[in-house]
């Protein structure tokens, strides 16, 4: 019978040392062919939530959708709309850099720059650009809109497809449907329209970057003209700028001397203030008084009892990748204006001008005097006067009115200045080099000679006085040359100046190009030329009120400032004029060879 045997702690310890025996081959050769096997690992934690969350996130956003009331509504379409506004603009801009770069360096490679060929592919690459850029424009609205109509201005120095196809964002831009109009005036009025207004026509009769017009009656039969404010523009504001400074940057990496952010951030306020019609209701009734004396122009009346007002906006941010900043709310502000409807054309249809019996240079007279009445003396000035902000009638004497319209967007500019900038334009008429530089220099401006060329939008370097106000083809092609050359000394100049200085700059070649649209019937230079004296000499008499305390004495001031400048301009005419025929009768005399720049001195 067999035993269990016993071992002692040390011969049980030496056995359970002992190494292993090898096993057998048959056993080595399954542990090849059997996986190892794998220790259970837990499923990630972002394995589990992302399923969760791109089913849960979409369900409560259209539940929330769904149960919010009308304006939290817009705010949201307002917010995925943004990002659809950005991949639009920023598709659109690749897309017209790339066409360019394909136009310019494939397809007319090698090809002469003046070629009929070379102008033909340019010439569809400019069309193909306008067209991305209107429709971009239109789709986007708001401040995408106003931006194309700034492009408008622009005619003498962008290709002229440009200016053709943008000019449909003058004032047939962008139409809303009945509801949202309907929508706005039960938010502000608490009513529709049809119980504020005997009539009221749903078809705008125009439509622009900020509002649509429509034509309606108060109940006593006075014809009114109703401005409604687009619903969601108040609250994709904050985001439209943030996206297009965004953008701005954007292009400013890409090409770099096209830094324009810093206009667009010195801008944003004055923008904001578009966007309250009492603002801009005030803004009229100013102009109307300022400019009284002229009994050509017409303001439409404000009637105030049919204006609405509402409450601030929500900090929200309506639009773009920029949808994490928290936006400041817009202060009170009114979103719908009535005023007097006025009759009349746009001032660039030269047609409908002379259909109505009215003289083109009249027109374009009392054009720049107004403007130039503003700039110069009253500094309270109409920024946006673009053809569709400025209408022309028949008045009550069978001559051109001008009914000026929009007043949402007016700069200020100080005496101080007003007057710098007055004497400038006279200095530059009389091509008084020491006084250009003195001004300039006032404004804040070192490179005197191109800011007056900026300013007057013709060359001032070539050194003489210009016999035409007509620009020449030398001229023209100066011109275009020094934009395109000097670009970046452009850019200098215009961070040099007084920021109000920038949105005067606008009206200056904003009238600039309506008149040129007029086929320049008279000399915009030196009517402004004219006014400038003048201002400067009231505001002299103004600031020296115990010397010049007589109205008569101050007349005589403004008068005597006229003619010194009436002598020194007959001259310097008059000595070109002398200078020129000494010149002829020597080359006819054949004391003096005439060769090509004798010919060109002759002709300017």
């Amino acid at each position: 019978m067999w035993r269990p045997v016993r071992l002692c702690r040390f011969h049980s310890a030496l056995l359970q040392s002992r190494q292993k025996p090898w096993p057998c081959p048959a056993a080595f050769f399954r542990s090849l062919r059997a996986p190892p096997a794998r220790a259970s690992r837990p499923t990630p934690l972002w394995r589990r939530v992302l399923p969760a969350t791109m089913v849960g996130v979409p369900l409560l956003f259209g539940v929330y959708y769904v149960t919010a009331e009308a304006r939290e509504k817009r705010k949201l379409r307002i917010a995925v709309d943004g990002i659809r506004r950005f991949g639009r603009s920023l598709r659109i801009g690749l897309n017209i850099s790339l066409d360019y770069w394909w136009c310019t360096n494939v397809t007319l490679r090698g090809v002469e720059e003046n070629s009929p060929g070379y102008v033909e592919v340019m010439s569809a690459c400019h069309q193909r650009a306008a067209d991305a850029l209107v429709a971009g424009a239109i789709s986007n609205g708001g401040l995408y809109i106003k931006l194309g109509q700034g492009l408008c201005s622009f005619n003498h120095l962008l290709p002229p497809e440009y200016i053709q196809t943008l000019r449909v964002l003058e004032d047939k831009a962008l139409t809303r449907n009945l509801g949202e109009v309907d929508q706005l005036f039960l938010e502000d009025f608490h009513a529709l329209p049809s119980e504020l207004f005997q009539e009221f026509d749903y078809q705008p009769i125009a439509a622009a970057s900020l509002a649509q017009v429509h034509r309606a009656k108060l109940h006593n039969g006075t014809p009114v003209a109703v401005k409604v404010q687009y619903a969601d523009l108040r609250d994709r504001f904050d985001g439209d700028v943030h996206t297009l400074e965004l953008l701005l940057q954007l292009v400013g990496l890409m090409h770099p001397s096209f830094g324009f952010g810093w206009v667009l951030q010195d801008l944003k306020g004055t923008l904001a203030q578009e966007l309250d019609f009492e603002n801009e209701g005030r803004n009229a009734e100013r102009c109307a008084q300022e400019l009284k004396h002229f009994h050509y122009v017409v303001v439409p009346r404000v009637y105030w009892e049919k204006c609405s007002k509402v409450g601030p906006a929500a900090p929200f941010v309506g639009g773009g990748l920029c949808m994490a900043f928290q936006a400041q709310p817009l202060p009170l502000s009114q979103r719908v204006l009535t005023a007097d409807f006025c009759e009349g054309c746009k001032i660039n249809d030269l047609v409908t001008i002379k259909s109505q019996g009215l003289e083109v240079q009249d027109v374009a007279q009392k054009l720049v005097q107004a403007f130039a009445e503003q700039i110069f003396y009253t500094g309270f000035i109409h920024s946006d006067p673009h053809p569709g902000n400025v209408l022309v009638r028949k008045g009550p004497d069978g001559k051109a009115e001008l009914v000026l319209l929009d007043h949402g967007l007016y700069q200020f500019l100080d005496e101080k200045d007003r007057s710098a900038l007055c004497q400038l334009w006279r200095a530059i008429i009389l091509r008084d080099d020491a006084a250009m530089k003195t001004h300039s220099a006032a404004l804040g401006v070192e490179d005197y000679l191109l800011f007056s060329e900026v300013l007057m939008q013709r060359p001032v370097r070539l050194g003489q006085l210009w016999g035409s106000h007509l620009l020449s083809r030398e001229e023209a092609a100066y011109m275009q040359a020094m934009a395109r050359d000097h670009f970046d000394n452009i850019m200098v100049v215009l961070k040099e100046l007084p920021r109000p200085m920038l949105l005067v700059l606008r009206n200056i070649n904003t009238v600039r190009s309506i008149v040129t649209v007029l086929g320049n019937p008279v000399d915009r230079y030196f009517l402004m030329a004219k006014s400038a004296i003048r201002g400067w000499s009231r505001l002299v008499a103004t600031a020296y009120q115990g010397i010049y305390s007589s109205s008569l004495l101050r007349h005589v001031k403004v008068f005597w400032e006229l003619f010194k400048f009436e002598v020194a301009l007959r001259l310097e005419t008059w000595g070109m004029r002398l200078t020129s025929l000494m010149v002829r009768i020597l080359v006819h005399l054949g004391l003096v060879p005439q060769n090509k720049e004798l010919y060109q001195y002759l002709e300017t």
